[in-house]
């Protein structure tokens, strides 16, 4: 096209054309807080079988595209995946959120499979190719993996935690430790890229609790392993673009932006958006960062915060969306009223 570009406003701001209109998707646009999402749930039977069943992955995947004026669909998946791949044993116990077997030691992580050629794996990916067939024309899909800081430490704890086992190993710099972080790095590339031949045309990297560590810990085993990440996709398929969610470093976004040569970050809600887009300066787009409780606020709050979140950055750079992902109990319908009220700000007609 001309000048490059795509007509996907999603890939536009990510390949840094002038788009359309600014693009926008929801991190967990695909959840419980919808019900034909909990129509879907319920005949899976669960969780994991939900992710591993590609017709019914595909569906709630699509499901937020029928309902919401979006950009973008998210794989509908699970960032532990890699690990469950890995051959870890995985359940989501009702309430309590994913229980994980734990790697602890040398031993553990030499019994580590590679994910490549999973049921588990192929089961994502024929998600993808599903999704990618039905998707409207102007629709980016995004695939994605979880950071191997994140998804470690679910490994090294068993599930949801303080992270306080993880850290300790972290600060330690365990010989063990830095062989996961290694093996993750690997095998997320491998997923990755196993998602974009299956047709996803963005991926993005969700480390989530990238801000827990500081330091030259955070420089080890989150900065480093995410730029690894983003150069090992690259290398296979350079024309893809990559975004790094890298939830809580602040500042150090400009750093993992310059360092990473990623074409967006995600920036957390607890930060100011404008601050940190002139911290990264042109290097690449900025995603985020309404506050998902805001949504939880009604109607007029939940307005007022977009508006305030798209007034900050230009939209020829700025990609739409939440400092994290929405929560259970959100109205659908209030998520609708977000997205008409961006759109009609960026066409002035609103102030």
């Amino acid at each position: 096209m001309i000048d490059g570009k795509t007509g996907k406003a999603l890939l536009d701001v990510l390949k840094r054309q002038a788009p359309e209109r600014r693009p926008m998707w929801f991190m967990r646009q695909a959840g419980r807080y919808l019900p034909e999402y909990r129509a879907v749930r319920e005949k899976a039977g669960s969780f994991l079988d939900l992710c591993y069943t590609p017709k019914l992955a595909a569906e709630v995947t699509l499901q937020p595209l029928r309902r919401f004026d979006l950009d973008a669909a998210i794989l509908f998946a699970d960032i532990l995946v890699v690990p469950h791949a890995m051959g870890l044993g995985l359940r989501f116990a009702e309430g309590e959120g994913p229980i994980l077997d734990v790697v602890r030691d040398a031993g553990g992580v030499s019994a580590l499979k590679p994910c490549g050629g999973s049921r588990e794996v192929k089961s994502v990916c024929e998600t993808v190719r599903i999704v990618r067939d039905a998707l409207p024309e102007k629709v980016t899909l995004i695939g994605f993996c979880g950071g191997p800081w994140t998804v470690a430490s679910y490994m090294i704890e068993g599930g949801s935690s303080d992270r306080v086992k993880a850290k300790i190993v972290a600060f330690q710099r365990a010989p063990w430790f830095c062989a996961l972080i290694d093996r993750l790095v690997d095998e997320s590339v491998s997923y990755l890229c196993l998602q974009i031949e299956a047709g996803a045309e963005a991926v993005q990297v969700f480390d989530s609790w990238a801000g827990d560590l500081p330091g030259s810990v955070r420089e080890q085993f989150v900065l480093e392993p995410l730029t690894r990440i983003a150069a090992g996709v690259r290398s296979r398929f350079p024309e893809i673009p990559i975004i790094l969610f890298g939830r809580g470093l602040g500042a150090d976004h400009a750093r993992l932006a310059e360092r990473s040569g990623c074409a967006a970050v995600g920036i957390e809600t607890e930060v100011n958006l404008a601050e940190v887009a002139d911290l990264v300066g042109d290097r690449c787009g900025i995603q985020g960062n309404l506050d998902p409780v805001a949504l939880l606020a009604g109607e007029n709050a939940a307005v007022v915060a977009a508006l305030e979140v798209a007034a900050a950055v230009p939209f020829e750079r700025h990609i739409f969306n939440l400092g994290h992902g929405i929560r259970p109990g959100t109205e659908a319908e209030i998520v609708g009223r977000v997205v008409g009220a961006v759109r009609d700000f960026d066409a002035g007609r609103l102030s």
